[in-house]
């Protein structure tokens, strides 16, 4: 599927979206009774009138990942089928903003959530959009969640590190079958997946980062990695956040590093995280925000 360019309003090609992730997901195996996606292939014919209104970016001012058509689609699929949010794809920056467009555009104003996917690079923002940007979440309390690549981005704007939890700080193992803890088995987003697990994706090292801020959902198990001869391991904790869960004054704030990857967007266990996570941002389920210590083995 060609690349989404800057500009365009995705939300004009879904049925094109949908018939997309139909083929490629028409192969996937099934989840066991009781663990079933968020878009499960029994659910009822008829979607109960959408409740919630998200923006899906997808625009990439760095590295250009090729799995961002498969996350934004996916959140769109989601959305739709499960009936509880309509999904806005944009590929520009336009609609970060609270000014009012005209011509039927829609501004921050209009959505109660954001989601980042693979957004790279300095966002071409301008000081107002910024503003409007951090208030969405902080003074109005509306949700975003971080995809990926959106925490490699914005080095110049030390005020979205603060909001997302971080900034990217490479990624020691590149694609690797990463071995995985879960910390927090409560949380809505993270519940289904067991106390241990394997994914084969790119996992971020996080910087300006403290679980002082965040709550740990899923972790790398540091006693399974190796560190020998590999200049890109900058953390000498050895603690390296997998997902998290914050505040960011009256808002929501998800993230999590897993989605790099085409097959990841396959994967009913990725699937059903970022579902909860949209539903958590938006207010539909509870899970905490606490931050606490890294258990000790």
């Amino acid at each position: 599927m060609k690349r989404f360019r800057s500009g365009m309003l995705l939300a004009l090609a879904i049925p094109c979206l949908a018939s997309f992730l139909s083929i490629r997901t028409s192969g996937a195996q099934a989840p066991p009774a009781g663990q079933g996606g968020p878009v499960g292939r029994s659910a009822p014919r008829s979607a109960p009138p959408f409740k919630k209104r998200i923006l899906v970016l997808g625009a990439a001012k760095g590295f250009e990942h090729d799995s961002i058509p498969d996350a934004m689609a996916t959140v769109w699929k989601m959305g739709r089928e499960s009936g509880m949010w309509e999904a806005y794809l944009r590929t520009d920056y336009e609609l970060i903003t609270k000014k009012n467009f005209g011509r039927n555009g829609k501004n921050l104003t209009e959505f109660d959530a954001l989601v980042f996917a693979n957004t790279t690079g300095e966002m071409d923002l301008d000081d107002d959009q910024k503003h409007d940007l951090l208030s969405f979440v902080h003074d109005d309390g509306k949700g975003f969640v971080g995809i990926h690549a959106a925490l490699d981005s914005n080095y110049k704007w030390p005020e979205y590190a603060e909001m997302i939890g971080g900034w990217f700080d490479q990624h020691p193992w590149m694609t690797f079958d990463a071995p995985i803890v879960l910390e927090d088995p409560s949380f809505p987003a993270v519940r289904h997946f067991p106390q241990a697990f394997m994914k084969r994706d790119e996992i971020y090292q996080a910087k300006q980062w403290s679980r002082d801020k965040v709550n740990v959902l899923l972790r790398l198990d540091e006693t399974k990695l190796n560190y020998e001869d590999n200049p890109r391991i900058h953390r000498t904790d050895r603690d390296f956040a997998v997902a998290w869960s914050k505040m960011y004054g009256k808002g929501r704030v998800f993230y999590s590093t897993l989605g790099h990857t085409n097959e990841s967007w396959n994967d009913p266990d990725i699937q059903k995280m970022y579902f909860e996570a949209v539903k958590w941002v938006l207010g539909l389920t509870e899970g905490s925000t606490n931050p606490h210590s890294k258990p000790v083995k």
